[in-house]
C-alpha cells in the first residue's frame, strides 16, 4: 500500500538513534503533520532531534517498546510505523535474554499495534547481518543466511514474523537489509562505525591510525540520509511483504577507507599503523546487490565516499565545538 505521507501521523521507534533521526527529519520534510519518537536513548541522543522538535510537530517519548500498553497508545491514529528500535551487535552479545526481549518481544508489540489500529504501512530495519559470511559478491536478497550472531537471529526471526503477520492479517511492511551505514550522528560504538571514529580522533591529532589486521577486510559503506531516503521512499511505494538490500553497492576496504580518510584531512604523510586483527566482526567481505530494491523502490544511493565522510568530518567538528 501506499502512503502518501504529506499529512500523515508517523510513529518511529527509536526515532533518536542514528537512521531514525533521520528518518524523522525526511518525514517532516515530506510533509509528515506529526511525528511520535519512542526511544530508551541507551543509543539515541535528545540532541539528534533538535531541529525536528523545534517545529513543533514532534513528540518525543522516553521509554521502551517492551512496553506494549505504552506502544499501543503512541501507535493508536498512525499511518505508518517506520521500526528501527534495536540493541547493538555486541550488545546482543553481552546480554542475550534482554536482546530477546527488545529484538523479538518489542517487534512483536509493534505488530499487534499497528494490526489492531489498521497501520498502513510498517516499514522496520532488518540488516545485512543475517547474511553473515558472504557466499558469494555481490549479496543479494537470496543469498543464503550464514549469520552467527544472535543480533542476527533475531533480525531473521523479525522478518519471518513479519512475513507471518501479513498472511495472517494482512500488514503491509517493507524489511530493509541495512549494511554499514555511517555519517553524522552516527552511534560511535558500533563495530563498523567505532573503527571511523577512532581514526578520525587520531589523524586530528597527527597520529598515525592503526588497522587491525591487513586492512582487506571489506564494507559496503553507505550514508545514512540514504538510508533515511530508503525508508520513505518504502512508506511512499506500492511494495508489500518484501525485504530489500540497502546499500550503495560499492565494496571498500579498510584500508581504502584509512586513506580516504587521510586524503580529506590532507595528512597523507601519516602512514597507518597495522596491529593484529581483533575478532570482532567475524564478517571479512561486504557489498550488496541492489537490483531489487531499485525495482521496487526506484532507490539510488546519492551520496558518494567522499561527500559523506565530508559531512561526518563536518559534524564531527561541530560536535566538538558544542559545549
Amino acid at each position: 500500500m501506499k502512503v502518501d505521507l504529506d499529512g500523515a501521523k508517523i510513529l518511529v521507534t527509536g526515532g533518536a538513534g542514528f537512521v531514525g533521526s533521520h528518518i524523522v527529519d525526511q518525514a517532516l520534510a515530506a510533509g509528515a503533520a506529526h511525528v511520535t519518537v519512542i526511544d530508551d536513548f541507551v543509543r539515541g541522543r535528545h540532541e539528534n532531534l533538535s531541529g525536528a522538535v523545534s517545529t513543533g510537530r514532534v513528540e518525543v517519548v522516553d521509554d521502551d517498546i517492551r512496553d506494549a500498553a505504552l506502544v499501543d497508545r503512541l501507535t493508536q491514529g498512525c499511518d505508518v510505523v517506520f521500526h528501527q528500535a534495536a540493541l547493538r551487535i555486541t550488545q546482543c552479545a553481552e546480554e542475550p535474554v534482554r536482546a530477546v526481549q527488545v529484538m523479538i518481544n518489542g517487534t512483536q508489540n509493534v505488530l499487534e499495534s499497528a494490526v489492531r489500529h489498521h497501520v498502513r504501512k510498517l516499514v522496520a530495519a532488518s540488516s545485512a547481518s543475517v547474511y553473515g559470511e558472504p557466499s558469494y559478491l555481490p549479496m543479494d536478497e537470496a543469498h543464503p543466511f550464514n549469520n552467527r550472531t544472535l543480533y542476527g537471529a533475531a533480525k531473521i526471526a523479525n522478518e519471518q514474523i513479519f512475513r507471518a503477520y501479513a498472511e495472517m492479517y494482512g500488514l503491509p511492511y517493507v524489511a530493509l537489509r541495512y549494511f554499514n551505514i555511517y555519517g553524522p550522528r552516527m552511534d560511535i560504538y558500533g563495530v563498523y562505525t567505532e573503527v571511523l571514529a577512532r581514526w578520525l580522533d587520531r589523524i586530528d591529532a597527527g597520529e598515525a591510525p592503526v588497522i587491525f589486521g591487513d586492512g582487506t577486510q571489506s564494507m559496503d559503506l553507505v550514508y545514512a540520509g540514504d538510508v533515511a531516503r530508503a525508508n520513505i521512499l518504502a512508506a511512499q511505494s506500492d511494495a508489500t511483504d518484501v525485504v530489500l538490500n540497502v546499500g550503495s553497492g560499492t565494496e571498500t576496504t579498510l584500508r581504502e577507507l584509512c586513506d580516504a580518510l587521510l586524503r580529506l584531512f590532507g595528512r597523507q604523510d601519516l602512514e597507518p599503523r597495522h596491529e593484529p586483527e581483533r575478532k570482532v566482526n567475524p564478517v571479512r567481505r561486504r557489498r550488496a546487490s541492489l537490483d531489487r530494491v531499485r525495482a521496487a523502490l526506484g532507490y539510488e544511493p546519492e551520496t558518494d565516499l567522499d561527500a559523506g565522510l565530508r559531512a561526518v568530518i563536518e559534524w564531527r567538528r561541530e560536535a566538538l565545538c558544542t559545549p
